[in-house]
Order: C-alpha cells, then structure tokens, then sequence
C-alpha cells in the first residue's frame, strides 16, 4: 500500500482525522496543541489523531495529499478542512462546531 493509499484508507475510516506533532494527550508543537484545544471545544466524540513524528513517509504524504504545506491538518468525513488557523477562523465563526455537529 503506498502512503497516499495510507492516508486516503485513515481519513476515509474515521469521521475526524487530525495530523497533528504529538497526540491527543501530548501535542509537541503549539499549532497542534491549539488545533486540540479547538476540537475539544467543540466536543469531538470520535477524533482519530496521526502522530506524523512517528512516520515520516505520511508527515511528507499528508502534505502532497491535501497540497497543504503544513500540518496539523484536519480532516472531516474524508474531506481536507485546513491548518489550525482556517480551524480557528471556523470556531469563532461557529462554522466548525456546526460541522461537528452534524456527525452525531
């Protein structure tokens, strides 16, 4: 499986993907840890986190797979939504907890 297969396969399976430095727990760079702080703001159930310092074929894949040159990246139901700053920009709009939502 190539890692574009990879990374399709892992946000096709879970409703909220994000790639974040770290995890859930443990961000390691303050872009990720603000992109957790907004997902627990709007009460994500079911948030599946890839570590991309772990695995450095998806931390250079995701970038080619979204043609987004940063992470973290968010996906939801399969669909690139953006860094943590268009993530901020929906939260204070409301525009991404209203996404969340809808997957309930």
């Amino acid at each position: 499986m190539t890692t574009q297969q990879r990374i399709q396969q892992i946000v096709s399976e879970h409703p909220v993907v994000l790639f974040m430095k770290g995890n859930a727990q443990f961000p390691q760079c303050g872009f990720s840890g603000r992109a957790m702080q907004i997902l627990k703001a709007c009460d994500v159930k079911d948030l599946h986190t890839v570590n991309v310092l772990e695995d450095e074929e998806i931390r250079q894949g995701v970038k080619e797979f979204a043609n987004w040159p940063t992470i973290p990246q968010l996906y939801i139901k399969g669909e690139f939504i953006g860094g943590s700053d268009i993530m901020m920009e929906m939260y204070q709009s409301g525009e991404l907890k209203q996404i969340i939502a809808e997957l309930v």
